[in-house]
């Protein structure tokens, strides 16, 4: 045991005192505030400003209803035309406008009209909609006052929708959008930690035995050792930097909090926080995330572990024997997606049992409900598949482990590493 901590304590401090981990804790923070703050004003800078010419024949469109919409969405300006007006429709540009549309005579009895925004040149669909928005803002303005319906029953129409959210009766905390919400998060969040420490593991494994270092580490530690160690040293390494980019987040959205001047966008999104922490059952999905967090990042290391003892300094030969078993997470995602749709599928149960694709499905299925959608007895059989089949990969990859990383100037298969774990 004493073998093991030595181990984990050189994998952590060799990766923490990196300046590689450094630089990567410090700039998930960084593109996590641009990426919030930033892409909102980018997105206000690029936007596309249209002044759009409206030639209208119906004789329903007044200056007064353009310009009322003007005034409440001031970034597209549309500027009410004569009927008879040729030359817009010759050269509009000409006439100062990005683009013009024509009402033709239509009776508002007859139907919802098809019109058409012509311009020499094509626009996103953000400026077009938000033009098309305002015409049919006026449009219902028309109808209302045809109809007669004054702005009180306008504002009881309005109201008179039924809105329908999916509610678990028996377990109040499980709300269907969130919980979908929840099960994406968690596992994608969980696929690209495996994906990236994973790989991490398969590097570290084959930078050790392109040194020779492995060759002095394994003369007096047993593979199984050596290979545990690895992987919880570096698993420690990544449980530390998620740590420090969670409390990052939670500063942030309490500093947000606190202050109050963070803007609408803020306050929103803090409320938004807030409504999810409220309707779901934090502690069980905490503890679970971590559980399957560790679990399934143990059980891919070891095998992409095996997969660097087995190469050499060849990139293309690494990427081709661990191509299996990232598709294996790939797998996963779909597997994900379709347990999200229907939580209580016998592709989702399955899914979130089986060790290979258990870490991803299963913290897609536990947002929704426990133990009403995930019984206790999937949730608990899930979890000892898992620590066995991690403790079964560790085992594997140790076998391969202690003939690989002495076998240089060969280019192994999986049929031949297999071959190797059961040799006795």
């Amino acid at each position: 045991m004493n073998k093991i901590w030595l181990i984990i304590k050189r994998e952590y401090l060799t990766r923490v005192r990196k300046k590689t981990f450094i630089i990567t804790t410090l700039l998930f923070p960084l593109f996590y505030l641009l990426l919030i703050f930033g892409m909102g004003f980018i997105a206000e800078k690029s936007r596309q400003h249209l002044r759009v010419a409206v030639i209208d024949s119906s004789g329903y469109f007044t200056e007064s209803r353009l310009q009322k919409e003007n005034n409440a969405d001031p970034h597209s300006t549309l500027f009410l035309v004569k009927d008879n007006n040729k030359s817009i429709m010759t050269d509009h540009e000409k006439e100062g406008y990005d683009a013009y549309v024509v009402i033709p005579r239509l009776d508002w009895r007859t139907g919802n009209p098809s019109l058409e925004l012509k311009a020499n040149k094509s626009y996103g669909s953000a400026p077009t909609g938000m033009v098309e928005r305002k015409l049919n803002r006026v449009w219902d303005e028309i109808k209302n006052d045809s109809l007669e319906i004054d702005a009180a029953k306008q504002q009881i129409l309005s109201q008179s929708r039924l809105g329908l959210t999916s509610r678990n009766i028996v377990d109040e905390s499980a709300n269907a959008k969130i919980a979908e919400g929840i099960g994406y998060a968690c596992g994608f969040l969980i696929y690209f930690i495996l994906l990236i420490y994973g790989a991490q593991v398969m590097m570290g494994v084959m930078e050790e035995k392109t040194n020779r270092i492995a060759e002095v580490i394994v003369s007096s530690v047993k593979p199984f050792q050596m290979m545990l160690g690895k992987i919880l040293g570096i698993g420690m390494v990544a449980l530390t930097q998620f740590f420090i980019w969670v409390a990052f987040i939670f500063v942030v959205y309490n500093i947000g909090m606190a202050s109050g001047s963070g803007g609408g966008m803020t306050d929103a999104m803090v409320g938004n926080v807030q409504k999810v922490f409220e309707s779901i059952d934090v502690p069980l999905i905490l503890f679970c995330f971590a559980f399957y967090f560790l679990a399934g990042f143990f059980f891919y290391s070891s095998l992409y572990g095996a997969i660097g003892s087995a190469v050499n300094e060849d990139m293309r030969e690494a990427q081709a024997l661990s191509f299996p078993v990232t598709m294996i997470v790939i797998i996963s995602i779909f597997l994900m997606t379709a347990a999200i749709n229907n939580p209580t599928g016998k592709l989702a149960v399955w899914g979130s049992i089986i060790p290979f694709s258990s870490p991803i499905v299963m913290m897609a299925r536990i947002p929704f409900g426990v133990p009403n959608t995930v019984p206790w007895w999937q949730l608990g059989l899930s979890m000892l598949l898992l620590i066995i089949g991690f403790l079964f990969t560790t085992w594997f990859a140790a076998k391969i482990y202690r003939t690989g990383i002495l076998m240089y100037g060969k280019k192994p298969s999986w049929k031949e590493m297999i071959r190797w774990a059961f040799r006795k």
